[in-house]
C-alpha cells in the first residue's frame, strides 16, 4: 500500500490526464500505482493482477507504468527521496561502493550470453551506493558486459543533491570496487574527479578491510531483488524493466527516511 505521506512526494510529479480525455475515466492513479507494487512484489503476470483488489487491469497497471516511466517519474521521485535523506544526514558520502553480480535475470532487450551458462542469454545489474547502502544508480546490462565498463557511467549517473548547506553534491570522497573493476585509465578518470579508487588489483592480495566496507552494496542487492519482479526478468522491454528497478528503490529509500523521522 501507499501512505498518505509518500503518496503526496508522487502525486506532484504524475504527469496530467488532458481535461477532454476521450473513453470512460480512467483508474486513479494511486490505485494504478498499489497495482504496480503488487505485481513488482509478487512477481505474476500483468493478466493474473486479481480485479478484486480493485487496482484496475494488468494492462491498464502496465500502460500507466510505461506512461510514468516515460515522463520520467521514478527517477524524479528517487531523487527528491535522496535529497529528504541527504537533507536528514542519512547518505554518507565518505565512500561509494560499485557492484554488480552474478546474472540471474532473463529475456528480453539488452541481454546477451551468461558468462556463466553460455546457452542461456540473460542481463543484470551494476549498481552503486553510498557508504550506507543507498542506491544512487541501477544499470541494466546484457550478462556478459564486463563490471568494469559500467564504473563511469555509474559515478557519473549520480544525480546532484540539495538539502545541505553548499552546492548541490553528487561525488563521494573514495570509490571501493572489487577485482573486477580494477583498470589504471578508469582510476585516472576518478581522480580528475577528485574521487579516490580504492579497488583490488588482478594478481595481488585484495585490499586488507576493503569487505568489512563494501558489505553494504551486496546488501543493497539483496534488498532490491526482494522484489520477485526483479530477481528473475520477464520483461521483453529494457525501459519496463528499467520502470521496475526505478521504482523499487523508492520504497527503500522511503522506509529509511521514516526510520529517521520515528
Amino acid at each position: 500500500m501507499v501512505d498518505d505521506d509518500l503518496w503526496a512526494l508522487i502525486e506532484p510529479l504524475l504527469p496530467p490526464w488532458p481535461e477532454r480525455a476521450p473513453g470512460p475515466q480512467p483508474v486513479a492513479d494511486r490505485l494504478c500505482l498499489q497495482g504496480i507494487l503488487y505485481v513488482l512484489h509478487h512477481d505474476m503476470a500483468w493478466q493474473l493482477l486479481p480485479l478484486e483488489l480493485e487496482f484496475g487491469s494488468g494492462q491498464t497497471c502496465r500502460r500507466r507504468l510505461q506512461r510514468w516511466q516515460q515522463a520520467g517519474v521514478f527517477d524524479q521521485l528517487h531523487r527528491v527521496l535522496l535529497a529528504e535523506l541527504n537533507a536528514a544526514g542519512e547518505l554518507d558520502w565518505s565512500r561509494a561502493c560499485v557492484d554488480g553480480p552474478p546474472p540471474g535475470e532473463k529475456g528480453g532487450a539488452d541481454t546477451g550470453p551468461s558468462p556463466v551458462d553460455r546457452r542461456r542469454t540473460g542481463s543484470k545489474h551494476h549498481l552503486i551506493c553510498d557508504g550506507r547502502g543507498t542506491s544512487f544508480k541501477v544499470i541494466t546490462t546484457a550478462a556478459h558486459v564486463n563490471d568494469v565498463t559500467q564504473t563511469l557511467a555509474l559515478v557519473d549517473g549520480i544525480p546532484p543533491l540539495a538539502g545541505r548547506p553548499g552546492r548541490p553534491r553528487r561525488l563521494p570522497e573514495a570509490l571501493l570496487g572489487d577485482k573486477g573493476y580494477d583498470s589504471d585509465p578508469n582510476r585516472e578518470e576518478l581522480r580528475k574527479r577528485r574521487i579516490l579508487p580504492v579497488i583490488s588489483r588482478k594478481g595481488a592480495p585484495n585490499i586488507q578491510g576493503l569487505g568489512k566496507l563494501r558489505y553494504v552494496v551486496e546488501q543493497t542487492f539483496a534488498l532490491l531483488h526482494q522484489f520477485k519482479r526483479l530477481a528473475a526478468r520477464w520483461e521483453r522491454r529494457t525501459g519496463l524493466h528499467d520502470a521496475f528497478v526505478s521504482l523499487a528503490r523508492s520504497p527503500i529509500c522511503w522506509r529509511r527516511l521514516k526510520k529517521t523521522r520515528s
